[in-house]
């Protein structure tokens, strides 16, 4: 089982070197599945926009609602996720060789989003890495069996790690 994660501190860090990761893997012919994050600000809210692209050319889709200026909730539309969820699944199928998740947030530490397309992944020996934030960590080493290795949010760090076969690779005892 071949998985990591990582962590940038600033606001949409993550999402960037997710995307950057993402894009130099294809091109040097890696096959990727999955999705990054595109947040867009927004003139008439301190909160972006959200949207997701499937990777590797799929379609952009917004993730985030909108909810007013002064809505305190989660933003996050679990249908259009879902949706997400299901056209990058397609990519498993079509020999995708890494699979990146722009996050585990809080829909997939309660149990859902892409909880079942990342444990798919790993059960056919496709590494897979995940972007995620200290909210949430927790609750993506529990799903993990502690198995994640922490990658340092540094592009050629992530890239040397989905390269090199058996790095950081952890067997689970049956």
């Amino acid at each position: 089982m071949k998985i990591a994660y990582t962590m940038a501190s600033g606001r949409g860090d993550t999402d960037l070197l997710l995307a950057e990761v993402a894009k130099d893997l294809q091109a040097q012919g890696i096959k990727t599945c999955g999705t990054v994050q595109i947040n867009t600000d927004r003139a008439d809210s301190h909160r972006c926009d959200m949207d997701v692209q499937v990777l590797p050319d799929g379609p952009i889709i917004r993730i985030s609602q909108s909810l007013g200026k002064e809505a305190r909730g989660c933003r996050l539309d679990p249908s259009a996720l879902e949706t997400a969820i299901a056209m990058a699944s397609t990519g498993l199928d079509n020999g995708a060789e890494v699979l990146i998740v722009n996050k585990f947030g809080k829909h997939e530490a309660e149990g859902r989003g892409f909880r079942d397309l990342i444990a798919e992944a790993l059960a056919l020996g496709i590494p897979v890495l995940v972007g995620t934030n200290a909210m949430n960590r927790a609750a993506f080493e529990e799903f993990t069996g502690g198995a994640a290795v922490a990658l340092p949010p540094v592009a050629s760090q992530l890239l040397s790690w989905v390269w090199t076969p058996g790095l950081n690779e952890v067997e689970l005892a049956s």
